[in-house]
């Protein structure tokens, strides 16, 4: 029979680990982890959606923390789209179930009132994602080279709508054959594409359309070396450094990453992409999760993004990169839509970007040319704009290459009109 001093040693243990530590979330509607905050700090409700541990009743002392999560994540997902002949197949099948220990700094920030500043009610950036350069590429980070060039007319056409911003995705392999090799196969193509986009005087995102792998093998987990990948970035940041309209769109979609090590490394392409050059353009970090941002801050993505900085010590220009469907999977497989993602996850992030003092911007979200999409997304980007402080703004997918028969086309159509979702919700909510 055990003594009860190890009794009691093994109770204060599992206490320990049941408490949440400074700055981390402690409760809110649809949270699920500790609600007990560790010794020297309590639990402030914020809001019904977020609560978080502060230190003391108004420390303003910066804290380092430790915290260990659990994450189950279990999704199926097929995106067909055929386009001029084309099948583009990207299958997610995924069943993860990984505990990660995570060490985050974090700054004394006041959070006691968590409500939009008088002055939002207008993203700053909208349009939409010009596919083509990623045909062929799977979420296993496979790309088979079969791409479609996007028709770059189009740039023009959405500029016309009133749109200011354009994701350009690319598969990795596409622009560096080889490795860690220089930039060549399609970045002629690609530039000139590019350019295009430029031409018109909108936003241009340059998206690696890879899902943090690249033939299987997980960026720096096993798979690519961070090096590899910085590599890649390095050449691209001296490419366009002097283009203050480029941004830089580290990876779609990462999953099942342990992501205390994805952190590590963006952290080093961040670095490489401001001492190449491009000291001031925005650059779009991605978390777990297929980059959910319902998920962003249940999967630990919220807290080991957020000590991510430039090498000046900043994090300007340092944009959390979220994706959100509105079917009833999040896969953006489906035509009709369910929800406008406000309760399950814009409003609870919106709390926590605004408590970090940061933000973030949609640069996935769609559903079909149908009125259950028209009307629900409405609602989710009445809310963007309502809370137009921690969210720069929304970019449609997809056009570009997409044909008339695929679920979420925002191509435009024959007749050289908008699609219904377009025309109906992406166009009349930007006003900026």
């Amino acid at each position: 029979m055990p003594s009860k001093s190890i009794v009691a040693a093994a109770l204060l243990l599992r206490l320990a680990a049941a408490q949440q530590s400074v700055w981390g979330q402690c409760g809110g509607i649809g949270y699920t982890g500790p609600t007990t905050c560790a010794a020297g700090s309590y639990c402030s409700t914020l809001n019904p959606y977020y609560s978080q541990c502060l230190p003391g009743a108004a420390s303003t002392t910066t804290t380092s923390s430790t915290t260990t999560r659990s994450t189950t994540l279990s999704t199926t997902t097929t995106r067909t789209t055929v386009t001029e002949g084309t099948t583009k197949t990207s299958t997610r099948t995924t069943t993860a179930s990984t505990t990660t220990a995570s060490t985050t700094t974090a700054t004394a920030i006041s959070c006691a009132s968590n409500t939009p500043p008088a002055g939002a009610g207008n993203v700053q950036y909208a349009g939409i994602n010009i596919a083509g350069f990623d045909f062929g590429c799977t979420t296993d980070g496979t790309c088979t080279g079969l791409v479609s060039a996007p028709p770059t007319q189009q740039f023009q056409h959405f500029k016309s709508d009133g749109f200011n911003t354009f994701r350009i995705p690319i598969g990795w392999q596409s622009l560096t054959p080889q490795l860690g090799g220089s930039l060549s196969g399609l970045i002629s193509q690609y530039d000139s594409t590019l350019q295009q986009c430029l031409q018109t005087g909108a936003y241009c995102i340059i998206d690696i359309h890879n899902y943090a792998r690249w033939n299987g093998g997980i960026v720096g987990q096993g798979g690519p070396t961070d090096d590899q990948l910085v590599s890649l970035w390095t050449q691209l940041a001296q490419k366009y450094a002097s283009q203050q309209k480029v941004w830089f769109g580290i990876m779609n979609e990462p999953h099942d990453v342990n992501i205390q090590t994805w952190a590590a490394t963006v952290q080093k392409v961040v670095t490489a992409i401001r001492n190449a050059g491009a000291k001031t353009q925005n650059i779009l970090l991605p978390g777990n999760n297929y980059a959910s941002a319902g998920a962003f801050i249940s999967s630990g993505s919220a807290d080991a993004l957020l000590p991510i900085k430039n090498p000046d010590g900043t994090t300007t220009g340092l944009i959390f990169d979220i994706h959100k469907y509105l079917d009833s999977d999040n896969s953006g497989t489906h035509v009709e839509c369910v929800t406008d993602n406000i309760d399950s996850a814009f409003r609870p992030l919106s709390y926590w970007l605004r408590c970090k003092g940061r933000q973030a911007i949609l640069s996935e979200t769609g559903g079909g040319n149908v009125q259950s999409c028209v009307t629900y997304m409405n609602q989710q980007l009445t809310f963007l704009n309502q809370n137009s402080d921690v969210y720069l703004g929304y970019v449609g997918w997809g056009a570009g290459s997409f044909g008339a028969s695929y679920e979420l086309t925002e191509t435009p159509n024959a007749d050289g009109s908008d699609t219904l979702l377009v025309k109906q919700a992406l166009i009349p909510q930007f006003h900026p």
